[in-house]
């Protein structure tokens, strides 16, 4: 059965609506075209990101200041003055007195004793 009490009973009216819906039903592929460009360029993206660094050395509040901590890559609390470093590199600050952050204990992790 065909419902048609919804729709104008006449020819002109039909073809104005058949229009309109094509219009936007144009509108909307090309909506969901952008949507779906826009995805696939965010998950490129996230697939070129580099790898988060294992091992992060917090520098000190001025540029001449000796680094201050050693994090662990995950970190949460290391600061904007952080930046990634090697294993290698994370235990030779730890050697030479860079203090390991309390909070992820890189010194714990990196099996590192003083002494």
């Amino acid at each position: 059965m065909n419902d048609s009490s919804d729709l104008p009973p006449d020819l002109p009216r039909l073809r104005t609506l058949e229009t309109w819906l094509i219009l936007t039903l144009d509108r909307v592929q090309r909506q969901i075209a952008d949507a779906e460009r826009q995805e696939q360029e965010r998950q490129r993206a996230v697939a070129a990101r580099p790898p988060a660094p294992a091992w992060l050395l917090e520098l000190g509040l001025n540029r001449d200041a000796p680094p201050v901590y050693i994090h662990e890559g995950h970190c949460h609390m290391a600061g904007k003055r952080a930046h990634g470093i090697t294993r290698a590199e994370a235990l030779r600050w730890l050697a030479s007195g860079v203090a390991a952050y309390s909070h992820c204990r890189a010194d714990t992790v990196l099996s590192f004793l003083d002494g």
